[in-house]
């Protein structure tokens, strides 16, 4: 099941550093990096996660949520087993965590042929690496999406955005968009909570941007951790000022999972706080999620203030663009249409 991994260099003493994502991993023999998938096999790193899907599904694009990229299109999503964050609230940390546990690692054979052909077979317009951390499965990801190119598919990406800035350029081309958790705006947070840092997102955010992908960015709200008004001051400011405008802005709703059971629900007023400071902040899409409501998920004009995209759950219900305009001003809707 080992494979040869990329993104990679050799150092004295059979040891090897892992140039994957921002935690540049010193692996000695017979180790692993922080996502327990990168294995120093006789100074040699390979991958153990290259054939074994663990969650393979066919979803609405707005589920990643992607809201102004290929809106009302099914997206060929999957994910293996593994993950180079430990967040504390995970929801899928049975996917996520499982091989840090030494366990053997699990899950559905598969080729880059064989995801791409289920994908064209389901209808799909994309692909979607998801579920767990699609960072530590960068090969299988990088080959499945070359091909998809090849057959006229686009590619998606769902990420924690602790890529090495190496590993965005070698996807630069094939990742034509991607929701990235900018999980909050303080350092302490990542580091305790999530087990990573803040720094490596905000650059990598920056650095997406610059190479060209669409880029849609997602806060889960956790009562008492990362909500306060001067961080969502911070962070809406961040994304207006750093990466645009039009960059859409989902703030999830926090549920107890994992080893983080005893924080309450997001209450809708702090929600609903967070969306105002978006918009505040200048923010022309500010979406709020696992909430129902049409007026959480509907895209509006940012000029007329008529509603262009009218969703009801993960369903689009209505469009009035043409041509990726506002049918009722001519008003350009940031996005790929």
């Amino acid at each position: 099941m080992l494979h040869p991994a990329r993104l990679w260099k050799p150092l004295n003493d059979g040891r090897l550093q892992c140039r994957l994502c921002s935690h540049f991993c010193i692996i000695d023999k017979n180790e692993h990096g922080k996502c327990g998938v990168r294995q120093n096999v006789d100074g040699q790193l390979l991958t153990r996660t290259y054939e074994l899907v663990a969650a393979i599904n066919v979803d609405p694009v707005e589920k990643k949520p992607l809201y102004h990229f290929l809106p009302g299109t099914s997206t060929f999503s999957l994910g293996t087993q593994g993950c180079n964050f430990a967040c504390t609230f995970c929801q899928n940390a049975s996917l996520s965590q499982h091989p840090k546990t030494g366990r053997e690692i699990t899950g559905q054979k598969v080729t880059p042929e064989i995801l791409v052909e289920a994908a064209i077979s389901h209808n799909c317009a994309s692909i979607s690496y998801t579920y767990s951390e699609p960072t530590i499965f960068f090969e299988l990801m990088q080959d499945t999406a070359r091909l998809a190119h090849a057959k006229g598919l686009k590619n998606v990406i769902v990420s924690n955005g602790f890529q090495s800035p190496g590993c965005i350029d070698e996807l630069t081309g094939l990742i034509d968009a991607a929701n990235i958790d900018l999980k909050a705006f303080n350092d302490e947070f990542y580091r305790n909570v999530c087990g990573g840092r803040l720094s490596p997102v905000l650059d990598n955010l920056k650095h997406m941007k610059k190479n060209g992908w669409w880029v849609e960015v997602t806060t889960l709200l956790i009562p008492g951790k990362n909500d306060s008004q001067d961080e969502l001051n911070q962070l809406a400011a961040f994304i207006s000022e750093e990466l645009g405008t039009e960059v859409p802005w989902h703030i999830s709703r926090f549920h107890p999972d994992y080893k983080l059971q005893d924080c309450p629900v997001t209450p809708m007023q702090a929600l609903q706080r967070a969306r105002k400071t978006g918009r505040d902040a200048g923010l022309e899409y500010v979406y709020i999620g696992n909430v129902p409501g049409e007026e959480n998920t509907s895209t509006f004009c940012p000029s007329c203030k008529e509603e262009v995209i009218k969703r009801l759950g993960f369903d689009v219900r209505k469009t009035a663009l043409q041509e990726g305009m506002c049918k009722y001003c001519g008003c350009k809707i940031s996005g790929v249409f």
